[in-house]
């Protein structure tokens, strides 16, 4: 049986860490995008590749978490993991996710606050599952990931008006040596 709880756990890692480093590469692809102005067929297929990517860390980790639940109560532990703060933070964290994903498809939601809220939240998870975050109360999380929300949107826009910055004056630069080739005929 510690086998298969060690499977399960490794498992929810790698769902939550999946997640993790996908919203980073969806956070570069869209920057990358933002950067030329338009969203080619290329940059497309990365996206979906990324929606099945994240889909596929949120499933497998959703499923380790209630395997890990259900071999809890079949061998009988006194600590049940629906018991602890840990496990609802998990939980509140996952639904979030999957609430904020589905409000920016159906547009309900700015982009800049819910990537940055879906990102936050993903290495939220990917931190709890790897026990790199210090033991909280549901409370102190919510406000955890509240403030990091803030910074995190702070910093993804700071880096999308960089890249809408140099896109305009690469255009700038552009139609300036577009006007000194043809003084130049």
């Amino acid at each position: 049986m510690d086998t298969l709880v060690s499977l399960l756990v490794f498992f929810q890692a790698l769902g939550a860490s999946v997640g993790a480093l996908l919203s980073i590469w969806s956070e570069f692809v869209y920057i990358r995008a933002m950067r030329d102005g338009r969203i080619d067929v290329a940059e497309t297929a990365h996206m979906k590749i990324m929606a099945n990517g994240l889909r596929f860390g949120m499933t497998i980790m959703l499923l380790a978490s209630l395997g890990l639940v259900i071999v809890s109560y079949v061998l009988r532990d006194t600590l049940q993991p629906t018991l602890s703060a840990g496990y609802w933070i998990f939980i509140m964290f996952a639904l979030l996710i999957i609430s904020i994903s589905w409000a920016l498809s159906r547009r309900r939601i700015s982009f800049a606050l819910g990537s940055a809220t879906v990102f936050t939240a993903w290495w939220f998870l990917a931190y709890l599952t790897l026990g790199w975050l210090y033991p909280l109360s549901f409370g102190s999380a919510v406000a955890f990931l509240i403030v990091a929300t803030a910074v995190i949107y702070a910093i993804l826009h700071y880096a999308r008006m960089l890249a809408v910055h140099t896109r305009i004056n690469s255009r700038q630069s552009d139609d300036a040596s577009d006007g000194a080739s043809l003084a130049q005929k």
